[in-house]
């Protein structure tokens, strides 16, 4: 297979990559990874695979026009696995134009230059092609606490402009699957957490400030539940799709984590008490501190990939417990990788809470 997977170089694609090519039996024989690099896309998280002769990394964008019809023939790509994407709400908040652009603009400019592409193809190959489109369960909008999770069939009901522009993206992917029957897959996820998640987001955030004595920030009463979903986990279900999922369908993806925010904090916490303790013995859990809580915050997320279990049989390797601890390890290892990025990639200002 030559796969082409855009957006390789953030948090989720990175992962999605390291994982397909340190499999011992994966059937690549070309990966292409297309990242415009804008401020959460780092090339770092892939710099030990760089050598890799199978994998070709092109600095471009999702928009442009000539570019992607250009790579899609020149590799002879087989599958698109899209995980570009402006993803961090707080960002849609401050300026939702970039989300547009990317999300929406970006998405169909991509879905254009593959169908380009994809209807010169010869048989089988055009039978066996396949685009699958990364997205979140954020298009779906907010539950209350008894409300049953998220399926497969829920109304999209996105509530920030992030969000917004993934449901149309996911619209625009289900409209070239049912008007130009491109074969396209759809997953949608929960919360991803895990290595090289970039350090504005809630886990690393917290895993951060806290080592550097500074306040971990909560929205409001901290009571708002995510179901956590560990990322090699996430690129496991993404790949299983990619192989055996139903041409035109989309597939939840989720932790089985559902948890509140405050909780995922002092959790953190108490690990960094195990394996980190602060100087002066006093625990982590002193340094919370509760903020205004962000417009429109969504109260709860849940996922129920009861499809994606009955259908491909998967199931996360990982619980919460598991995966945390992996997660912390992995930071406290890797302190120079979030040095590098919270003193280059963005100002230190720009460090608040994360969704």
């Amino acid at each position: 297979m030559n796969l082409l997977v855009t957006g390789g170089c953030g948090f989720i694609g990175s992962n999605f990559i390291r994982q397909r090519l340190l499999e011992k039996t994966s059937p690549l024989a070309r990966l292409v990874n297309l990242d415009a690099l804008t401020y959460a896309g780092n090339p770092a998280n892939l710099a030990d695979l760089a050598s890799d002769p199978r994998y070709v990394f092109v600095h471009g964008d999702i928009g442009d026009a000539t570019l992607v019809p250009r790579l899609l023939a020149e590799h002879q790509i087989d599958a698109i696995v899209n995980f570009a994407a402006e993803s961090h709400v707080d960002r849609s908040i401050d300026s939702p134009e970039p989300f547009i652009q990317t999300n929406v603009v970006g998405t169909l400019r991509l879905l254009n230059g593959t169908r380009l592409y994809w209807s010169k193809l010869p048989e089988p190959k055009k039978s066996a092609f396949r685009f699958l489109h990364v997205s979140t369960d954020e298009v779906y909008g907010t539950l209350s606490a008894t409300d049953p999770a998220f399926t497969e069939e829920t109304p999209f009901a996105p509530n920030s402009p992030y969000a917004a522009s993934k449901a149309a993206s996911d619209h625009l992917v289900r409209s070239y699957q049912h008007t130009f029957k491109l074969p396209t897959l759809t997953t949608n996820c929960s919360n991803n957490y895990g290595p090289y998640h970039f350090p504005e987001k809630l886990i690393p955030l917290v895993i951060l400030n806290a080592l550097e004595g500074r306040p971990l920030p909560v929205y409001g009463d901290g009571q708002q539940i995510r179901d956590w979903l560990f990322v090699e986990d996430h690129a496991a279900a993404i790949w299983l799709v990619l192989q055996r999922g139903r041409i035109g369908e989309t597939y939840n993806i989720g932790g089985l984590n559902e948890k509140p925010n405050i909780e995922i904090v002092q959790t953190i916490c108490a690990l960094l008490d195990q394996k980190s303790p602060r100087p002066d013995g006093r625990p982590y859990a002193a340094q919370i501190t509760y903020v205004a809580d962000r417009p429109g915050h969504d109260r709860r997320y849940a996922i129920d990939c009861t499809k994606l279990q009955r259908e491909l049989g998967w199931v996360p390797r990982e619980d919460f417990n598991t995966g945390i601890a992996k997660t912390v390890d992995w930071y406290l290892r890797h302190r120079d990788w979030a040095a590098d990025i919270t003193s280059k990639k963005y100002a230190r200002e720009r460090l608040g809470v994360a969704k």
